[in-house]
């Protein structure tokens, strides 16, 4: 495995997005610190209710395209970002069985990773696979090479970030793309209110857990006394942004102490901290950002219901 991003850097980021987020006007935290060892349980078995259909209809494309990915890519390496389990990622290797040599996973969680790589190497040992603990966010630039890569950013992901860093991470994922590289990114789209906001706000309250679990996170690795039961869990669609916010309210006037950071907060009744965008695109809204970035859409799938999307780029000109 090949780390970029050791205990120690999660830690000093964590210092600082919580500092940085709880200090500002109005207050937000980052999702990647929903994900934890409890965090990532919790956000499995959000994949699994009926509720949230992104996981379902992502599957779906890529179980009718995988063949057709295959054929046109001829991928040699496949490089996925943020990895996780690789359940999805399965069906992209064996489609791309004839010509894959080589896979990449990377993600934050260096042992999570380990194990799922191991698991993979396993199941086909005639894959080099070479695992990479990095944020890729911040690591592009240092991310193995290769021949003719297919770039997998799966699960609606990119909709976590807000447009600005968007485009600026798929500019920096262009820098690294050679002719014959292609991207395959995973993006929910746009549909009913009614439909979206139950996908994070389910019945069983298993998103607004998933949610809290920030704060949990916040007081084990920070000295935090947040009372994770003294917020309630928000999922409001904005319409004009064309995103589902997730937020945490607060059900009381309450103070909050950092310990680590030696840092007291300070919550209203009813206030909202913000703790995830996740944006829902239409095609031309990728196509735009897709070039605004120097790539160009060759392929676009949906599943059957269009509720999801596939995305095939490659670098322009």
């Amino acid at each position: 495995m090949d780390t970029f991003l050791t205990a120690d850097d999660l830690a000093k980021t964590l210092r600082q997005d919580v500092r940085e987020g709880l200090t500002a006007t109005p207050k937000t935290l980052p999702p990647k610190w929903f994900y934890d060892e409890r965090g990532s349980a919790l956000f499995e078995e959000i994949t699994r209710l009926e509720e949230y259909y992104p996981t379902r209809r992502e599957r779906e494309i890529l179980i009718a395209r995988a063949a057709d990915i295959a054929a046109i890519t001829g991928a040699r390496t496949l490089l996925e970002l943020g990895a996780g389990s690789g359940e999805k990622t399965r069906l992209l290797l064996d489609a791309l069985s004839g010509t894959l040599r080589a896979y990449v996973p990377v993600d934050v969680s260096g042992d999570f990773l380990a194990d799922a790589a191991a698991g993979i190497a396993a199941d086909h040992p005639d894959l080099a696979v070479r695992s990479v603990a990095a944020d890729y966010e911040q690591h592009l630039h240092l991310l193995p090479g290769g021949e003719r890569r297919l770039i997998a950013f799966l699960g609606g992901t990119i909709g976590n970030m807000l447009p600005a860093a968007r485009i600026g991470f798929l500019g920096g994922l262009r820098a690294t793309m050679s002719d014959g590289d292609f991207l395959l990114l995973g993006a929910d789209l746009v549909k009913d209110a009614a439909r979206l906001v139950p996908a994070y706000d389910d019945a069983a309250g298993i998103t607004a857990e998933f949610n809290r679990n920030v704060l949990h996170v916040i007081n084990r690795e920070l000295g935090a006394d947040f009372d994770p039961a003294a917020f309630e869990h928000v999922a409001v669609w904005d319409d004009g942004d064309e995103w589902i916010e997730m937020r945490l309210r607060s059900v009381r006037d309450q103070d909050v102490r950092v310990g680590a950071l030696d840092l007291e907060v300070s919550f209203r009744e009813g206030e909202e901290m913000r703790t995830e965008v996740s944006a829902k695109f239409r095609r031309d809204r990728l196509e735009t950002e897709l070039g605004a970035a120097g790539l160009e859409l060759a392929e676009f799938w949906t599943d059957e219901a269009g509720d999801f999307s596939l995305s095939l780029a490659r670098p322009a000109g």
